[in-house]
């Protein structure tokens, strides 16, 4: 996953500006059906049941994972195929802070449930 302009910012005010960065507290997971980007953009998933879902991280090293499923609430109409996720510090609105693509894209049809099991939604840096 890429981080946005946004936490890129954020980071190197705050290590090299000395700037507070206070992380938020709750960080929600969004689901696109075309590709943002650093500046934000894409085509984030809206009605027919969707909204973001919280996740807790865990970092290891270099690299921080989802600790828990992240499990979206039955789709109500078809939500097309997810190919992005991007990662926000608010259930609606707020900051982009971390997106990329899926390893392989989802079709969601009415009825589906989407789902990211624990540890498969890394993010990594080098």
């Amino acid at each position: 996953m890429s981080f946005s302009n946004y936490l890129e910012t954020e980071i190197l005010d705050h290590v090299f500006g000395g700037a507070a960065y206070t992380a938020p507290s709750t960080l929600y997971v969004a689901l696109y059906t075309a590709t943002p980007n650093d500046a934000g953009g894409g085509t984030e998933l809206s009605g027919s049941g969707y909204t973001r879902k919280s996740a807790a991280f865990t970092t290891s090293g270099a690299t921080t994972s989802n600790s828990g499923a992240v499990e979206y609430d039955t789709a109500t109409g078809n939500w097309g195929t997810i190919t992005h996720i991007g990662v926000f510090d608010a259930a609606t609105s707020g900051n982009l802070m971390a997106y990329g693509a899926l390893s392989s894209s989802k079709a969601v049809d009415t009825g589906d449930v989407f789902r990211i099991p624990a540890g498969d939604l890394d993010i990594t840096l080098n």
